[in-house]
């Protein structure tokens, strides 16, 4: 048996090991098959997979779920779609899974702060009520993860939202794509005006390849003014077609889409 990374031994510890809710932590989580499920789209698994079968077996011996019924009903609604300026003209929506408020907040600040693995199968069950965008599959659309800077990822030791990019690539079956990095003489947004946001980024991606597909998927942890999907979308925009040579009348050919795991202020 392969072994599994630190993040993978806190799904399974916190998604099969406790019956509380991960979200209240007051009631009895309820079984997945006793929840609505919301528009999933996801492949049905190969049943003959080893760890399929391993997941079948354990899910059938504690036969629990992530969360009581009143917390599933609590983030079955999305967010309203928010939007910030790209270019002249064109602008990026956001779609997030959920707001940044008590208690996913915590969770949140949990896996990203403290390396808490055991707060990740909830905040997958939050990213998994993001819908898939439209049109979009493997073969024409590639998931942006926003990146981390060198300097960052040394302290931090991990990077929380590339994990969570993984497993939503994952859920869509929609491949990462890595061609962008993070400029490492930006700081932290967290605490800063949108002013002092924006000013903070200007000029902190670089696009260090083409991009294979028209359809961009950008993904963020937490949009709180949407500021740094805003530049990497402007940085995907513009550099995307300096790169190939394209006139403004080509750019059209991108489209660019971003979500995120929760919206809202970090105050």
């Amino acid at each position: 048996m392969r072994r599994l990374a630190p993040y993978q031994s806190g799904l399974w510890l916190a998604e099969y090991g406790d019956v509380r809710c991960q979200l209240c932590r007051i009631y009895r989580s309820t079984p997945q098959f006793h929840l609505p499920q919301n528009h999933s789209s996801a492949i049905p698994p190969n049943n003959h997979s080893f760890f399929t079968k391993l997941r079948q077996h354990v899910n059938d011996r504690f036969n629990s779920g992530l969360l009581c019924s009143h917390c599933h009903h609590s983030l079955a609604w999305l967010p309203k779609p928010f939007e910030v300026d790209i270019a002249a003209g064109t602008v990026l929506s956001i779609q997030a899974a959920t707001y940044y408020d008590y208690p996913i907040r915590q969770a949140i600040r949990a896996f990203k702060h403290h390396e808490d693995m055991t707060k990740l199968p909830l905040l997958l069950h939050v990213l998994r009520q993001l819908p898939r965008p439209q049109g979009c599959h493997r073969d024409n659309s590639v998931i942006v993860a926003m990146p981390t800077t060198n300097k960052r990822l040394v302290k931090r030791g991990f990077d929380p939202v590339s994990i969570l990019a993984a497993q939503l690539s994952k859920h869509w079956h929609i491949p990462l794509w890595h061609g962008v990095e993070r400029i490492d003489n930006t700081v932290s947004q967290q605490g800063l005006t949108r002013a002092e946001r924006l000013s903070n980024l200007v000029n902190a991606f670089a696009l260090i390849e083409i991009p294979p597909v028209k359809r961009l998927i950008l993904f963020d942890d937490v949009a709180t003014t949407g500021a740094s999907l805003q530049a990497l979308g402007r940085t995907l925009y513009s550099q995307s077609f300096s790169l190939v040579g394209l006139n403004s009348q080509s750019t059209s050919r991108y489209q660019l889409s971003a979500y995120a795991l929760a919206h809202g202020s970090q105050l």
